[in-house]
């Protein structure tokens, strides 16, 4: 038995030399975590091995979270030449008898179940709730909690902490201000009660008013700007992490992908929490996730099915509602227009030169640079979420906080 050991069977040489010393088939075990097509690089790498070396292989690969990367399982087996003969389930540890049998050509894997995997919208579903499950299993966090906005990206954290840990364990928290929208109230309220979270009503106002009181004397003379804006999110985080410590319940933060990519949050505001489960997914993919699940339920859901996210909370545009009349493209390019050049930027180390190419305009593609720079430093300090892409921030896409480097392609 030959086994190289998880990427040592990326590479031809070292399973030929186990070939060439004896080995009559290969096992190789594996901690080979899920991005989004990745099962598909796992089995091309071991299709060549078992071509090259006219070996039947073995793949096994383990299951469950850890931190920010979540393990699919998939184990697999393939007779020489690559021939695909069993494929055990994604997701679902499992326990499978294989037999090989010895001929006149050597050892074979006789045939067996082979399992079809699911969409890759659904993968990256599972690995959110996964990853978000085990994180708090190994924690020891029983219930978590959140701020829900009214929006989509709360909205969608709160269905998957519903489906990782069971409705009952995800306490859902309204905050609003003057500038919370009526829409905003209904849609939460809406969700909770279709989700079947228990829900609390939080108003910021009294809180945000004691504070600006405070701060009255220092800031006189100078017009209210961000700093006022931030007060309120900044509240919403003290009021949540105050819930959290007093309940021992987990508070999950809700930034999108597109958000920390451009540091579109508030540090120290909605920004706080110990898990983030949709820290992997750019915005555009938020509001796709969000029309799948309506669609679809599974059994490994612990929440319910139908259409538990209201169609206006996809449908509405997005806003931080911190101000009168606020938008997300008041600050910011549309999101398809920001996921494109962000892709390029971010997942395909892409660029500006790369992005202009693409068809963006120049000015709006140095703007999106300087932002990805400038809020390095809020990366740092965010929480961990389940890893999706192959440029994940931390784990894949790693970048000092202090640098002088701009990419000399945007110009001036």
């Amino acid at each position: 038995i030959g086994s190289p050991i998880c990427e040592d069977a990326w590479y031809e040489d070292v399973a030929e030399t186990l070939a060439e010393t004896g080995a009559e088939f290969l096992l190789v075990p594996n901690g080979s975590p899920y991005y989004r097509g990745k099962h598909d690089t796992r089995l091309n790498h071991m299709v060549a091995r078992s071509v090259e070396t006219g070996l039947p292989v073995i793949y096994l690969n383990m299951v469950g979270g850890q931190d920010d990367q979540v393990f699919d399982g998939a184990s697999f087996g393939l007779n020489p030449h690559g021939a695909l003969v069993f494929q055990l389930p994604q997701f679902d540890e499992t326990v499978a008898h294989v037999d090989l049998a010895c001929g006149p050509e050597g050892w074979r894997i006789e045939p067996g179940p082979v399992h079809v995997h699911a969409s890759a919208w659904e993968q990256d579903y599972r690995v959110m709730v996964e990853g978000l499950r085990d994180y708090c299993r190994k924690t020891g966090f029983s219930k978590v909690l959140l701020g829900l906005s009214g929006g989509v990206d709360s909205a969608l954290v709160a269905v998957i902490a519903a489906d990782a840990l069971g409705p009952e364990n995800v306490r859902c928290v309204m905050l609003p201000s003057e500038y919370t929208s009526a829409d905003s109230l209904a849609d939460a309220d809406a969700l909770a009660r279709a989700l079947g979270c228990p829900y609390e009503h939080v108003p910021i106002t009294p809180a945000r008013d004691a504070v600006t009181e405070t701060l009255a004397p220092l800031f006189e003379g100078r017009a209210p700007d961000l700093t006022e804006e931030n007060i309120q999110s900044r509240l919403r985080g003290l009021l949540l992490m105050a819930l959290s410590n007093k309940f021992g319940e987990m508070l999950l933060t809700t930034g999108n992908k597109s958000e920390v990519a451009v540091g579109y949050a508030t540090i120290y505001g909605d920004m706080a929490g110990g898990y983030n489960p949709i820290k992997d997914l750019y915005k555009t993919r938020v509001f796709e996730t969000c029309r799948w699940r309506n669609e679809n339920h599974r059994d490994w859901m612990q929440g319910p099915g139908g259409e538990v996210i209201p169609p206006r909370i996809i449908d509405k545009p997005p806003s931080a509602e911190l101000r009168a009349d606020q938008k997300d493209s008041d600050s910011l390019p549309d999101y398809p227009e920001l996921d494109a050049m962000l892709e390029i930027l971010v997942d395909r180390d892409g660029s500006i030169s790369d992005v202009v190419a693409a068809g963006f305009d120049a000015e709006t593609a140095r703007k999106v640079e300087r932002l990805i720079y400038l809020s390095e430093y809020k990366r740092f300090q965010s929480a961990p979420g389940p890893r999706l892409t192959k440029r994940a921030f931390w784990l894949d896409r790693r970048y000092p906080i202090v640098n002088r480097f701009r990419d000399p392609s945007g110009g001036a």
